[in-house]
């Protein structure tokens, strides 16, 4: 197979990732795949246009514009492309309300800049009104939620930007900021509720803070509450309701038997009914399961290059256990931002960590510590498949033989 083929097989490949993760809602994964498609061939008239879709299900239409125009450039006859810009040119109205909704969003930049929050809060409902799919001005507005303390509200947006791009990395990045923010209020709350006591003094609750004599005295009021609650739910139960009550059950009793009559006549029709239900509800629910297990493991490799990127700056890690996290995560899930972090980091430790691991390796293979060595020599190969030219892989191999593993 010549350089050409193989080009044009990653090309194909990629367009295949991408129209996939873009079937999950996927969008960031859908635009690397489509990205690095185009990469291997420019001229992949259908990853191009596939592209331009994913833009413009982000709301970004101009960049959606730019692939069309370039594909029709390449294929002027029988290409969807023209299709696309024709419909788009169709919407004049439409087309107008997107550029002044990117005009407005622009503006609430310079705003959030200036710190005119409320200003750019106005303005973005706005754009979000006139533009739904725009992902970048509920990420913008959930922001400013955010830094005015509109938890709720931010939190109400980014799930509806999770919905639009599931593995985007802004949107996930500020998901993981409230989540933090939520377990540190919430701890905050409850160190506040520890410093205060609450008890019954007649038909009115009492708060007051916790003196040192009360703290000794708290278990005593507990219980002292316990007891006056269980005596009055006694006397009321005993007077009032208990009565009703009686009378109630028998009347109960005979409206019981009529329905479950009724209901033993339409159990069988609608077990019969469920079956069928059930057999149509087993195949989609697999590749839903399917779907929420691969965004699930892009949100946990985001976290965690996340994390190694803090460690990393913090300079308190070793770069062993650092390796060692960012080795778990497998880049291809990672969305344009989340991939940028992970190639900065790894490009500093696993160029050391590959010649720390390989000369290890090699002390093990002369004290006979083959299994030592094979551990070693495959994290090697994990970082750099062709570490020394490929006497990583060889001196791999050599140390699999003498353990045993001869295939």
């Amino acid at each position: 197979m010549n350089y050409a083929e193989r080009f044009f097989r990653q090309s194909e490949y990629w367009y295949n990732d991408g129209l996939r993760k873009a079937n999950i809602r996927d969008l960031s994964g859908a635009v690397s795949s489509l990205k690095r498609s185009l990469q291997y061939n420019r001229s992949n008239i259908a990853a191009r246009n596939l592209l331009g879709l994913v833009y413009y299900g982000r709301g970004e239409v101009v960049e959606a514009l730019v692939e069309w125009i370039i594909s029709k450039n390449l294929k002027s006859y029988e290409n969807i492309a023209n299709y696309y810009i024709k419909k788009v040119q169709e919407s004049q109205n439409e087309l107008e309300r997107i550029n002044q909704a990117i005009h407005k969003y622009n503006q609430c930049l310079v705003y959030a800049r200036q710190h005119g929050e409320d200003l750019a809060i106005i303005q973005l409902k706005k754009v979000i009104q006139a533009h739904p799919t725009f992902i970048k001005a509920h990420q913008l507005l959930a922001l400013l939620y955010i830094e005015t303390e509109q938890y709720s509200k931010a939190r109400q947006l980014l799930r509806r930007a999770y919905k639009m791009d599931i593995t985007n990395p802004i949107t996930l990045a500020y998901m993981h900021e409230l989540s933090q923010m939520h377990k540190q209020k919430v701890s905050q709350l409850k160190e506040k509720k520890e410093e205060t006591v609450t008890y019954a003094l007649g038909n009115e609750t009492i708060i007051q803070p916790v003196s040192a004599s009360l703290k000794d005295n708290a278990a005593v009021l507990t219980i002292v509450n316990i007891i006056i609650g269980i005596v009055l739910g006694a006397a009321v139960v005993w007077f009032l309701i208990s009565p009703t009550v009686i009378q109630k059950k028998a009347q109960e009793t005979n409206d019981t038997i009529v329905e479950l009559s009724e209901e033993i006549a339409a159990r069988d029709t609608q077990i019969n009914v469920l079956k069928e239900e059930l057999e149509n509800f087993r195949s989609t629910d697999e590749e839903a399961q399917n779907a929420i297990v691969s965004s699930q493991g892009t949100q946990e490799s985001y976290e965690t290059v996340m994390r190694v990127k803090e460690l990393y700056d913090a300079g308190e890690t070793s770069n062993a256990d650092m390796t060692e996290l960012l080795l778990q995560v497998n880049p291809e899930t990672l969305g344009e931002k989340g991939k940028a972090i992970y190639d900065e980091v790894a490009g500093e430790l696993f160029p050391l960590m590959c010649q720390r691991y390989y000369e290890n390796a090699q002390e093990k293979m002369d004290a006979e510590d083959y299994a030592g060595a094979v551990s070693d020599l495959e994290k090697v190969i994990q970082m750099d498949a062709e570490y020394q030219e490929g006497n990583a892989q060889l001196l791999l191999e050599e140390a699999k033989q003498k353990v045993g593993e001869t295939e």
